[in-house]
């Protein structure tokens, strides 16, 4: 049974109240999420959280305790074989072997699917060439480097043709320019219709690639919406103020107006209702001869959206 939203759209990923434990430990307590037809859906939360758990029960990898999952209308549970005709998935660490080369291993997953020989290999042909790597497809893999190494990955996962895709953390450990890279081979993917579900380490990742967001946090759904709404959620716009040494006379003069939030590096933050906020920080200022020293205006981000749904650090920094 396939199921659509209210403007028809069909979703290719559709989960209710699933429920996993591991002993004693419950893993997914009831989560729901729907992911529709060419989207890219991000799915964040802390270490432990449940996201690989959920991506394992959608990939057929572990059997749900209870609730309902489908890929693209079938059940992960009654027809698990048809499931994963029709999936791709790319986990947290390569499945490459780096005996191979760059084609041979495309060709070993091509046999794998049962495409044949010859289909395996011109398949193989067609992936070094979309992903960049029709140079490097005679070099042994084991002498990729790690951002190299992860388009094979997911090029290996899009052997089968895949309708969805899971990405667990695909691009953990790569550089910015790997990781950026990485990204506009998603984008591409998106825009020729695959669906996509992204587990990821990076708050930013998130803000650039999904459509929509699911926080998850002690195996439930906390949040769920787009980049803007969740960061509608936790408060607009503020202005973010640092003045030249007089960083506690500046707050007691901005209190008079404005509740004050103190950052650890004295910057001073001022909730913003337009741009005029931002003027008037600096009249005030100058009307109590307090020079300024840095002063900006300032969106929410989805750090600021994950500490103020799970009350954690932002769970990394891409360096």
């Amino acid at each position: 049974m396939t199921h659509l939203d209210n403007l028809g759209r069909e979703a290719m990923v559709y989960v209710e109240n699933l429920t996993k434990s591991f002993g004693e430990v419950k893993a997914l307590q009831g989560v729901d999420l729907t992911v529709h037809e060419g989207n890219i859906l991000g799915l964040l939360g802390p270490n432990g959280a449940g996201k690989t758990t959920t991506i394992n029960v959608l990939t057929t990898l572990v059997r749900p305790d209870g609730g309902v999952a489908r890929v693209d209308g079938i059940d992960v549970t009654t027809d698990p074989g048809a499931v994963r005709s029709r999936i791709g998935l790319t986990g947290q660490f390569a499945a490459l072997d780096d005996n191979l080369t760059a084609r041979e291993n495309l060709v070993l997953f091509g046999r794998l699917l049962k495409l044949g020989g010859r289909r395996a290999r011109i398949r193989a042909d067609e992936l070094l060439e979309e992903f960049g790597l029709s140079d490097a497809a005679d070099r042994h893999s084991g002498t990729f480097s790690g951002g190299m190494k992860r388009r094979l990955d997911l090029a290996a996962s899009m052997v089968g043709s895949p309708r969805v895709l899971f990405l667990d953390e695909p691009t953990t450990g790569l550089d910015p320019r790997s990781r950026n890279a990485l990204w506009e081979v998603v984008r591409t993917l998106k825009a020729s219709g695959v669906t996509i579900v992204l587990t990821t380490q990076y708050l930013a990742e998130a803000d650039e690639l999904a459509d929509d967001i699911v926080v998850i946090d002690h195996g439930r759904v906390i949040a769920a919406g787009t980049s803007s709404e969740l960061k509608t959620r936790i408060g607009g716009s503020s202005v973010r103020v640092r003045v030249h040494g007089e960083s506690d006379r500046a707050r007691t003069v901005l209190s008079t107006r404005w509740p004050v939030t103190p950052a650890d590096d004295d910057t001073l933050g001022i909730p913003a209702e337009g741009s005029d906020t931002l003027v008037d920080v600096v009249r005030l200022l100058d009307e109590n001869n307090i020079a300024v020293a840095e002063i900006g205006f300032q969106e929410p981000s989805l750090d600021d959206v994950f500490l103020a749904l799970t009350g954690s650090t932002r769970i990394e920094v891409p360096t």
